[in-house]
């Protein structure tokens, strides 16, 4: 069946919707928030963006994803998980307007610090969601709501992430704009809790037939799951390979995404709205790439081994890279941007259905984990290497020269290593399809990467 098609399955059931609006509401606040951060980090004409204070930022947005969301999981099974959605997002709200004031009143450190706490809060209500899923929907529908789920998410925080974009332009390119940006997101993250209240306390569990663990012994647990996923990952070559690309490629992406912001800020444009607007128009395109990705993986993958698929996209990156990236043009840049987005999520769905499939089921949670700090760590470990090599144009042949080769050299391993071993019979498109919750990753923050 059809991403649409599973889409209107799943939909029919009420509380499903229920628990499906929310996640809309939220997750295009998160994108509106995120917005705002992006105003004053980086397009800010009363403040200096330099290359680390951009990878500063990316460290500040992705902190939650590598540390609090392997832990998150042990107080998500301990309290209602309505209560989890509904808390979190007042809490998002009340931080969303303390980081409004604190911007209007140029306090940058401290409005790093409430977007620190609105990320990590985040972490538990996206936790909350996947683990109230399977209350809503059917043992036999659970796939398709993973499927389609994440995805619609990722869509409406760039919906989001656009609509915040849009009113910075509008109010200015000001503190006191960012700040109209921010309390827009604090009354989306109200009206996301207001959603959450359709649904019953107790309603998406945990119905819990034994008391739980301690809390130190489950973070203890915790850790130790995070060890043996990893030794499990090791032993299963195929698990490994994909693995390590996803890690190179989002090393590759962390330092095309800066080095993307600062051409934006301080060489195409003056900075300020000019800088906000240009900007947009490539993050726009990505995101397009980023849908056209998900939905073409799973028709490629049904005709070729997945190996194959990930050599061709990522032979296609380094061709992007040199043709519209190394002319430094602001008309063809966003054509890159494009195509590094098709090719992330393109690349993400298909090690996502690769992991999923070459690990035991014991141990799945505990690989996704590790997958998960993985995938935000070498994107902050991207940015700063950026910080260090690109200068504060952005104009750089010798990096963009250097990336285009690095995804050229990512491709050729796979081409080897399909031609060492017997290719792996794709499966149904609808199990491709499913590797997008992990790869949209629950509303990451702008700029817009990864599909669960």
């Amino acid at each position: 069946m059809s991403f649409y098609g599973d889409l209107r399955v799943v939909l029919r059931g009420s509380r499903f919707r229920r628990l499906f609006g929310t996640r809309l509401v939220s997750q295009f606040s998160d994108g509106v928030y995120q917005a705002g951060l992006a105003g004053f980090v980086f397009f800010n004409p009363e403040q200096h963006t330099s290359a680390g204070a951009v990878a500063a930022a990316f460290a500040v947005l992705l902190l939650p994803f590598s540390v609090v969301a392997p832990f998150a999981g042990v107080l998500i099974d301990r309290w209602p998980r309505r209560q989890v959605l509904l808390l979190s997002s007042l809490v998002k709200a009340v931080l969303a307007v303390v980081s409004a004031l604190v911007v209007s009143g140029g306090e940058g450190p401290a409005f790093l610090v409430a977007a620190l706490l609105v990320l990590s809060v985040n972490r538990f209500f996206l936790s909350g969601l996947s683990a109230g899923l399977p209350y809503v929907v059917s043992r036999d529908k659970l796939m398709m709501a993973n499927a389609v789920t994440p995805t619609c998410g990722t869509v409406a925080s760039s919906l989001g992430t656009g609509a915040g974009l849009a009113v910075g332009m509008v109010a200015g390119a000001t503190a006191l704009g960012t700040g109209l940006v921010l309390f827009a997101a604090a009354v989306g993250f109200t009206g996301a809790a207001l959603v959450s209240l359709t649904l019953g306390r107790r309603e998406l569990g945990p119905h819990l037939e034994r008391e739980p663990e301690e809390v130190r012994a489950a973070v203890h647990s915790a850790v130790l799951g995070m060890v043996a996923g990893v030794r499990h990952i090791w032993a299963r070559p195929a698990a490994r390979d994909a693995l390590a690309t996803i890690g190179g490629h989002r090393v590759l992406f962390g330092v095309s995404t800066l080095l993307t912001l600062l051409l934006y800020n301080n060489t195409f444009t003056g900075g300020g709205v000019a800088g906000l607007a240009g900007f947009s128009v490539a993050a726009g395109l990505l995101a397009i790439g980023f849908f056209l990705g998900a939905v073409a993986t799973p028709w490629a993958t049904a005709r070729m081994a997945p190996g194959t698929w990930i050599a061709l996209q990522l032979a296609a990156a380094a061709v992007a890279l040199v043709v519209f990236g190394l002319p430094f043009s602001p008309a063809l840049f966003p054509v890159a941007a494009f195509v590094l987005g098709f090719v992330s999520q393109g690349v993400k769905v298909t090690v996502d259905t690769l992991v999923q499939r070459h690990v035991d089921d014991a141990f799945r949670g505990r690989v996704f984990s590790v997958y998960d700090v993985l995938f935000n760590a070498t994107f902050v470990l991207g940015a700063a290497l950026a910080a260090a090599l690109v200068p504060p144009s952005g104009v750089s042949a010798a990096v963009v020269g250097a990336m285009a080769l690095a995804f050229l050299l990512l491709s050729t391993a796979w081409t080897v290593r399909g031609l060492r071993r017997d290719p792996v019979p794709a499966r149904s498109a609808a199990e491709s399809t499913l590797g997008a919750e992990a790869a949209v990753r629950e509303g990451t923050p702008f700029p817009p990467h990864r599909p669960r």
